[in-house]
């Protein structure tokens, strides 16, 4: 079975390919850094091709491919623009499974995000459920896998829309910058702490990736995917101590001033082309509830999370610890 994974050197991306060389698999891995997937013992079965997806010369490597798995996404820059964000998240991937069908690509699966609903209002959300997105980044994720998803409709091109939800597990850059917040007492809440987050661990995600690559019934099909249940930021953040051995936190401060503080951070960094430590967009993880159902991805494909929050982190922490990232 030949595969290709686009974003094949992003976090999720990089532990994709490690699945599917481990199930015995002919993986080409595209993305315009795949410094991440040096630390992959080397494999005649791995073909590592630096480029960008949209690149018109990655058309050669379409032909023969049974699965490509579509990662690559505008996703944590702060300071990229609506347009930006379009080019790659919806024009991109429009031009990109057009691309896969013309080369005969026998099954298109497109990572989308549960960044669609926006804030969930009545928790938990399932794939019924409204889509409101608020910010650019979700508003592009919705609108490319509408174009995806409406031209397999028109084609009758085999595609499936996998939405994850918080991803976490070892060389998670988020998780990492949490960790290590925590660790040294920088850490602080917006509100009371009582938003729900439903974080997924990569190994369960890389599940759902396989059933969405192999199962009959996923054809056609929207799934979420996410973890055993959603908690609180306070008990998530409070799990994290634990495994840190440190002190849970319990400083808070008011929706506005972090906005405001988030403002002025963006504004500074920005100045000097530097991601900022803080942003607005940081507040969607204190603000937005994100809580969903499962059920649908577990009738029609038997997909079932495993790995319990507690467990997820004391692996992902074990891993950081053991490279020196705390």
């Amino acid at each position: 079975m030949n595969v290709l994974i686009t974003g094949a050197g992003g976090f999720i991306g990089r532990h994709l390919v490690r699945d599917q060389l481990s199930r015995g698999r002919n993986v080409t891995a595209v993305d315009v850094d795949l410094a991440g997937l040096e630390s992959l013992p080397q494999s005649p079965a791995l073909k590592a091709v630096e480029m960008d997806f949209r690149d018109p010369e990655l058309e050669g490597q379409l032909s023969g491919q049974d699965v490509c798995f579509h990662l690559a996404s505008l996703h944590l820059e702060v300071g990229a623009r609506e347009e930006e964000f379009k080019a790659v998240n919806v024009e991109g991937a429009r031009q990109f499974v057009e691309r896969c069908y013309r080369a005969q690509v026998g099954r298109f699966v497109h990572c989308s995000s549960v960044g669609v609903f926006g804030d969930v209002r009545n928790p938990p959300a399932d794939e019924d459920s409204e889509c409101r997105p608020g910010l650019a980044y979700e508003r592009s994720k919705l609108d490319g896998e509408r174009r995806v998803r409406e031209f397999a409709e028109r084609t009758g091109f085999p595609v499936v829309v996998v939405r994850p939800s918080w991803v976490y597990g070892p060389g998670c850059p988020r998780t990492m910058k949490l960790a290590r917040t925590i660790q040294a007492g920088r850490f602080f809440y917006v509100g009371s702490g009582s938003t729900l987050r439903h974080p997924i661990h990569i190994d369960d995600i890389l599940s759902g990736f396989e059933l969405a690559a192999t199962h009959p019934s996923a054809v056609g099909e929207v799934f979420i995917m996410a973890g055993p249940r959603a908690v609180p930021i306070r008990e998530l953040v409070g799990a994290l101590a634990r495994q840190l051995g440190v002190k849970p936190p319990n400083l808070r401060l008011p929706r506005l001033g972090a906005w405001l503080g988030g403002l002025m951070l963006e504004a500074g960094f920005g100045a000097v082309g530097r991601e900022p430590p803080f942003s607005r967009r940081s507040l969607k993880f204190f603000t937005g509830n994100t809580a969903f159902r499962t059920e649908k991805a577990r009738r029609l494909l038997g997909f079932v999370p495993r790995v319990e929050l507690e467990e997820g982190l004391r692996r992902t922490l074990r891993e950081l610890a053991h490279s020196g990232g705390l």
